[in-house]
This record gives structure tokens, sequence and C-alpha cells, in this order.
């Protein structure tokens, strides 16, 4: 049942009142066009009840507000009235008008007025089937008959909510009122309290049955044909829409067969879902500087004391003062004279053979000797250190380890200016000038100078893979951090602990380089699903397992992401991947591979590979397969059966 609606009159031209419709008034009804959906012939039933009287009409002719609507709309046509009598047949004029026509060009509308409310005590029988078979009721009033507002609305209104069923109610208060020059505006007022019916009553009275209020100061083309007239035809088209809607629910009930129903297809069973492992790239080489393993640079002090040990190839990837000191690039490379005279002032190299402990360094490759000048920066060196081991962007608790350090604030400030230079970009201002805006971004060598700028080239290169006939250079202190087993091939008693150059077998050279780019990154883009499952390979020679689980991932977007048709047409070999899978230890992908078969079973299984399953694998396939066998047995009965009887299929 829709809200109640207040309406109140303005002034509009040339004096007359115009009524403005409150907020939520339903929307104007279109009036050159039909409603949608209106292809054959139905109908609409309105009930109007009441008696708006003859004040606006001296002569004799027949009026009224339904009346005059029906001869006035432009979407009603060809009406013609009959009289039904009461049921005793005694009364002196007729208790019901009915009014047939057709609406919006096809569909039939049949009018009850009925002005007398005795309809209700002498014979309730037909008044309360008139009210439970409308689509719409109109009630409507005289304002300046009060009495009879007051009966209507004690004496007849509660039976008239009891009969109702959500259907639409129209509250239209008809005429002026009598020694009112304007109507208040205020809901309110009382000054209309006489012999009246105020609005506030009317809007009372359209709250209690849930109905429009509507007021018409007279029975003009503006009131009747725009104004109720629009109202009138909003709830006449949502009346059209909601039989629409119940038609063909019933039509849907009533097209299912009483025979074979068609089968249901039930959903495949759901995909294994496979858990990314967590990235360690940050931790493996903050382990680096701990384990002591691959050092090629030793820090003295200016008493030439020994104070830490690094890696060049990790200091170059985040400093490019450490690249102008280790001769990775010239003065003319850098161009940026502040980061010259940071590394000018603050290192300086001794290759010197007499240099204290110089006998006892290995003689094949020593570690480079670096004499640091400043003192201060000296003695935090160590925690500098582990600051850009660990990313160089947790300055606060860098600034925390120099405080226990140095007492003095000014050496403190110092030493941070100190490693800003040394983080710096060449060409561009100090751009680590508020220390606090890094603390959570990213490590330092994923937005400056990457290690991915020294992949497959010779700077700082300590080993070489030889591969397909060439040769790939290679850093140790990045391998021993980031795979296991090249830590322990390289510290172990093998032959690759001091051999350079190294042969690798089994691995192509772009299969390789993607393992390398995966260990200098933490990242990596295979070209397809043939070049995932040989880093996959490769992954598993060397025991990194997160970067298996790259390769699984990808291969399973992949297969995902390809249609039917494309995965019929495709050459690769689903049931070759799945062995490899297994072999090489993937059982994520494994698993996940098989669920995939059997979801696709009508495909797979028209390809001769589908025949190389073993009769484990096959029995797991055809038992989970989709769509089932007793779907397809199913379906091949109702087809049967629809033939037979001649109709169309509702499935297929």
């Amino acid at each position: 049942m829709t809200p109640a609606r207040a309406v109140r009159p303005t002034p509009g031209p040339g004096g007359s009142r115009a009524p403005v419709l409150a907020a939520r008034c339903p929307p104007r009804s279109p009036r050159a066009s039909s409603p949608p959906g209106l292809g054959r012939l139905r109908s609409i039933h309105i009930v109007a009840l009441g008696n708006e009287g003859d004040a606006f009409h001296q002569d004799s002719r027949p009026s009224g507000l339904i009346r005059a609507y029906l001869g006035r709309s432009p979407l009603v046509s060809g009406d013609e009235s009959s009289l039904l009598l009461s049921a005793s047949g005694a009364a002196a004029r007729p208790v019901f008008t009915e009014y047939q026509a057709s609406a919006f060009g096809n569909v039939k509308l049949v009018v009850h007025d009925c002005p007398v409310w005795d309809i209700f005590d002498s014979d309730w029988y037909t008044s309360r089937n008139l009210i439970g078979g409308a689509d719409i009721i109109v009630i409507k009033y005289n304002v300046n008959d009060k009495f009879s507002f007051h009966e209507v609305k004690d004496n007849y209104i509660p039976v008239i909510k009891r009969a109702l069923n959500s259907v639409p109610v129209i509250i239209a208060a008809v005429g002026t009122r009598q020694n009112e020059e304007l109507p208040c505006t205020c809901p309110l007022c009382t000054s209309d309290r006489g012999s009246c019916v105020s609005t506030t009553e009317g809007i009372q009275l359209a709250k209690e049955l849930g109905a429009t209020y509507l007021e018409l100061h007279s029975l003009d083309d503006f009131y009747i044909g725009k104004y109720f007239g629009g109202v009138l035809e909003y709830f006449m088209i949502q009346a059209l829409n909601q039989k629409t809607s119940e038609k063909m629910k019933r039509r849907k009930m009533s097209n299912s067969f009483h025979g074979i129903r068609p089968p249901q297809l039930e959903q495949p069973e759901k995909m294994p879902v496979l858990k990314a492992e967590a990235s360690h790239y940050n931790a493996d080489l903050n382990n680096l500087l701990f384990c002591c393993q691959c050092v090629d640079v030793v820090f003295y002090s200016p008493d030439l004391k020994e104070v830490a040990e690094a890696h060049k190839i990790v200091l170059c990837a985040v400093s490019h003062v450490f690249m102008l000191l280790f001769s990775v690039k010239s003065p003319a490379d850098i161009q940026d004279s502040s980061i010259i005279q940071t590394t000018q002032d603050l290192f300086t190299i001794n290759r010197d053979p007499a240099f204290p402990g110089a006998s006892q360094e290995s003689p094949g490759n020593p570690p480079l000797r670096v004499i640091v000048k400043d003192a201060f920066f000296c003695s935090c060196l160590s925690d500098i250190l582990r600051f850009i081991y660990s990313g160089a962007f947790q300055w606060e608790e860098l600034e925390d380890d120099i405080r226990k350090k140095l007492k003095d604030s000014g050496d403190v400030s110092n030493v941070i200016e100190k490693v800003k230079c040394i983080l710096k970009t060449p060409g561009k201002f100090n751009c680590l000038r508020n220390c606090k805006t890094y603390q959570a971004r990213k490590p330092l060598w994923f937005y400056n100078t990457s290690l991915k700028f020294f992949l497959n080239k010779p700077m700082l290169a300590d080993v070489v893979f030889e591969i397909q006939g060439t040769t790939v250079p290679a850093h140790r202190a990045i391998l021993v951090a980031r795979c296991e087993v090249m830590a322990a091939m390289f510290n172990g008693n093998y032959m690759e602990a001091k051999s350079v150059l190294i042969p690798v077998y089994g691995v192509s050279k772009e299969t390789f380089l993607s393992f390398l780019e995966y260990l200098y990154t933490d990242s990596c883009c295979p070209a397809g699903i043939f070049q995932a499952m040989c880093l996959l390979i490769c992954a598993e020679m060397y025991q990194v397992s997160r970067l298996q689980h790259i390769c699984e991932l990808f291969i399973i977007t992949q297969l995902q992401s390809m249609p039917s048709r494309e995965l019929a047409s495709m050459n690769l070999d689903i049931v070759d991947l799945l062995k490899k899978a297994k072999f090489h230890h993937s059982d994520c992908l494994s698993t996940w591979l098989l669920h995939f078969i059997a979801t696709n079973y009508l495909i797979f299984s028209q390809k001769p590979e589908f025949q190389d399953l073993s009769v484990e694998e096959r029995s797991f396939v055809e038992k989970h397969r989709w769509p089932s066998t007793v779907y397809l047995k199913q379906l091949a009965e109702y087809r049967k059966y629809i033939h037979s009887r001649k109709c169309r299929c509702l499935v297929m």
C-alpha cells in the first residue's frame, strides 16, 4: 500500500488555485505513449466511492469527477454507461454507475462509481466483492460537506480498511472552501475548522489508508486532465506492470512439463586454492651481513683497526658513492660534485702490501681494504651497514643507534647528513631530507639503483656460469644470500667453491637468466606456460620454493583465463604438464591440474594424450568429471522425450 501524499493549493495563473504535489507524489505519467508491454488486451478495474457534490454544474446534465475524467482524458476512448441496481431493487436511484472504456488504446477500463455509501449497509456482499476486485480505489468528497465526511470517516473507512489488499487509494477533496479567499497552507492551522473539511483532516485520512491525497478546486481541464488524471494514470500503469509480472510467473509455472523434467546441471567442484609464499627478500640480504660469506670489502678505522666487513654488490646497489669508490662508475658518469666530494672526504682505498694483516688474507682474491676517514662516521659504521642491508629505509632506528654512540647532537646530525649524501641520487636535491617520510616506504633498492642493474653484467662479478656454449656473469654474495643450494655449493668442499667458471646442465640460458632475475629482484615474468614450467623445474633443482609457487600461480592463472575454444585448440599437452609437476614435487600444481582436467572433461577427453593418464589419475578424473555421467544420461533421456513429443526443448 502506498504511503500518504499531501497536496497544498497555491494560486495559479489568473487567480485560480493550482495544486502542488508533495515530494513523494508519484511522477507524472506519459500521456503521449502507452505503457510498455501492452501487447494483448487487459483490463483495469477502478472503484470510485463517495459524492463530490454538484456545485460546479447548475444544469441537469450528469457531472462528476469520474465522468469528467473519462470524457476529457486523451488516453480514454469509447465510454458508455449502464446501471447496476442494488440487490434489493428498491432504490429510487442507481447505486453504482458502471463505465466501460479503452485506455492506452487496447486496455479495457471498467469503472464503478458509487456516490451512495448505503451500499455497505444494504448489500455488503456486492460492495466487498467490488472493493476486493479493484485495482485502484478513489474516495471523493466535497470539502464543504463536513457532516458527510465525518460520517464516512467514522462508519465506512474502517470497513474499507479491512477489505483493502495492497490496492492503491486516491483521496480527492473536491471544491473550494466557502468564505475563504486563500486556504491556509499550514497543516496545523485551524482557521478552516467551521463547516468545511480542512486540509489537515484530509491528510490524516490519507495517512490512515496509506493513500495519495489530492485537492481539486474545480473540475476543469487542469485539475481533471493533468492533475487527477496524471496520478490515476500512474497507478494504472503500476497495476498493468504488476499484472504482467504475475502473468509471467504463472506462464513459467504452466510451461513446466508434467512428464520428464529437464535435468539440473550441478556446479563443478571448487578448484584447490594455492596460497602464495611470503617474500623473504629483505631478510635474505640482511642475513648476508651477519653470515660473513663471500666478503669482498673490509672497512678500517683511521688507526687501521678492522671495523666491519661487507659486499660491494649490495653497497653499490643503494649508493652511487660506493659505485664511484669501487670504480663501477667514473666521475664523468656520476656528474654530481656532492657525491664525488662525499666519496673523497669519507673513504680511501689501501692497496699497500705491507698493510697490517695483509699476509693473513686469501692470496687468490683478497678483500678490498677501505679506510674510513671520519672517526664519528667510522664509530657508527656497523649500524649504518645494518641500515643499508635492511633496505635503507628504517631511519628512526638508525638515528636511535647513532645517538647511543654519539652523545653530542651536532655529531649525530653530521653523521646522518653523511648517510643521506651516500644514498643521494645524482643530479637531484637531497630527497632524503625528511627521514620520517621514508619510514613506511619500501627498501631503497626497489626505487633507486636496483640489483637488476648488475644482472648478467661483468661489473663486480666473481663467478661465471657456462650454459649452452655461452657465459653468464653473476655475484656470489647474491647467490649465497638468496639460494641455500648455491650457499652450500660455494662454501662447502665442492669444486665450485674454488672455481670461477661453473658449467650448468639441463637448463636453457633463457630459463637460467629468469632464475637469476628472481634471485636479484625477487620477481620474474615468464613468457608463457612452457617457460614457467621450465623455470619451475630450475627452481626445484636449486630448492627455491617461493619461485616454485610463483611459477605455479602463473601457470594456473594462464590456464584459467583461457576460453573453452582455446583450450580445445591449443597444442599444450596438459597431461605432460601434469606428469612434470608430479615428477618435480609440485604437489599443489599437480592436484590443481587433475581438477582442471576433470572440470573440462569434455574437452580433454577428446585429446589423444588423455590416454596417457595413469589408472589412479584416470579414476580421479572420472570421479570428479564435469558434467557428470549421470547428468549426461538424464540429458539424453530428456532430449529423446522432447523429440518424441515434437516439442521445443527448454534446455538446449
